[in-house]
């Protein structure tokens, strides 16, 4: 396996518990790419970047006073393979309560309802997201408790309660021990996080197959294409009753939806061309984590390696662009409520990623019968410029045949078991009504 998975002896950067806080000015690349990754991943290379070299132009025409220096950072994809853990918390604090009513009775505690595991592999450059259930039965290993203390080891407990026991380095190492991935950044948002941040970026398109509608959430869409804002985009992404079977794992696919759409969205011209949006959403995620909404491991605050990290992905292909589920399978009886893992489905998935293979699909787009595919997707392709020998043979009535482009055929990309259900950005999703 590459040195991204699990290795004898190396110590995890994200199990650090205590996340310092830096001016803004040196934090605010690192806020933006991992709020807009942790509801759009892929997409946050491109932006990163052009957000950086605003910022830059910006300082190229400052005035230089005595005992400045100049420190340039290096502009080279980061080498090797990134794990990046990316969490969605349910905590009630500081959430506006007209939106969240139930946060009046909060029992004070804060659970990870969303848990993605991005792997973006070595070169050949690909971007894989694992989402896991968050009522998915698991081990969790021995977790600080902040106090100097330690919660016991336990060998079977839902994994969202991992944030509530142990914070952020907990779910890291609940994950790494699920999978054997070496999960070397993490981050944490919470719903008005993903509100404000949905905001900025100026709204998503999603599509629902027909009408739904939850009193749970509040949400209500007519059967059709919608651009999703603000809070409503919340509800989208919180939404499983009035969808698919109604499960957790509904939600997943419905959620995956909304990425795929936010990726599209994010690597076109419409958003990356903007120098005021991509500013504002480096601004509203700096405010994020002065408000509290976002934290982040320790790893996640130098701007230079976000950089390297977004450089690595600007480029990916959509069709390389994969959103899976981790399989489960239903407990019966009285524990018919939860899932657990299959984990012989799942290794194949985590030695492919270890080996930097393509990805085949080969199950269904959703577990829980949330979404449909109803499309493909188009990707805009940069026209090359020509170079001088080539508009001197055009001029002389001779043409150049390109060569084509370098890509995975089947033959090469791994066939998944049909239990890891999913879809890449290339397929265009529509939410199911329930039933």
């Amino acid at each position: 396996m590459t040195d991204q998975f699990r290795s004898a002896g190396r110590e995890t950067i994200a199990r650090h518990a205590d996340v310092k806080q830096r001016h803004p000015f040196f934090q605010f690349i690192a806020m933006f790419a991992v709020a807009i990754a942790v509801i759009g991943v892929s997409a946050t290379g491109v932006a990163a970047y052009a957000v950086w070299d605003t910022a830059n132009a910006i300082g190229s025409a400052a005035v230089a006073l005595d005992g400045d220096e100049t420190i340039p950072p290096s502009l080279g994809a980061i080498e090797g393979g990134v794990n990046l853990l990316l969490v969605g918390t349910d905590s009630c604090e500081g959430q506006d309560l007209e939106l969240f009513p139930r946060c009046a009775e909060d029992d004070g505690g804060e659970r990870n309802d969303v848990t993605m595991l991005v792997n973006i592999s070595d070169e050949p450059r690909r971007v894989t997201v694992v989402s896991i259930p968050r009522d998915m039965v698991v081990p969790i290993p021995s977790c600080s408790d902040g106090d100097g203390g330690e919660y016991s080891a336990m060998s079977a407990q839902m994994i969202n309660v991992s944030y509530m026991y142990g914070g952020l380095p907990c779910t890291v190492s609940t994950v790494e021990e699920l999978t054997g991935v070496d999960i070397q950044f993490a981050a944490a948002i919470r719903w008005t996080g993903v509100i404000n941040m949905s905001d900025a970026i100026g709204g998503v398109d999603v599509c629902v197959s027909g009408d739904i509608s939850d009193s749970h959430t509040g949400l209500t869409l007519a059967e059709g294409n919608h651009t999703l804002i603000g809070a409503e985009a919340l509800q989208f992404l919180r939404i499983r009753h009035g969808i698919g079977d109604g499960s957790d794992l509904g939600r997943i696919s419905n959620q995956q939806q909304f990425m795929s759409s936010m990726v599209r969205k994010l690597q076109s011209e419409s958003v990356l061309a903007s120098p005021g949006t991509l500013l504002n959403l480096a601004n509203t995620a700096v405010s994020q984590v002065t408000e509290g909404q976002l934290v982040l491991s320790q790893s996640l605050t130098n701007p230079t390696l976000m950089v390297q990290i977004a450089m690595a992905v600007k480029d990916v292909e959509y069709e390389d662009i994969v959103f899976v589920q981790y399989p489960t399978y239903y407990g019966t009886g009285a524990d018919a409520s939860h899932v657990y893992p299959v984990t012989e489905a799942a290794d194949v998935l985590f030695t492919a990623l270890a080996e930097n293979q393509a990805l085949n699909l080969t199950g269904e787009a959703s577990a829980g019968y949330g979404v449909e595919v109803t499309g493909e997707a188009e990707k805009a392709t940069a026209t090359p410029t020509p170079t001088a020998e080539a508009t001197e043979s055009a001029a002389e009535g001779e043409t150049e045949t390109p060569a084509p482009a370098e890509t995975s055929t089947a033959e090469e990309r791994v066939d998944l078991p049909s239990e890891i259900t999913g879809t890449t950005a290339a397929e265009v999703t529509c939410t199911q009504p329930e039933g």
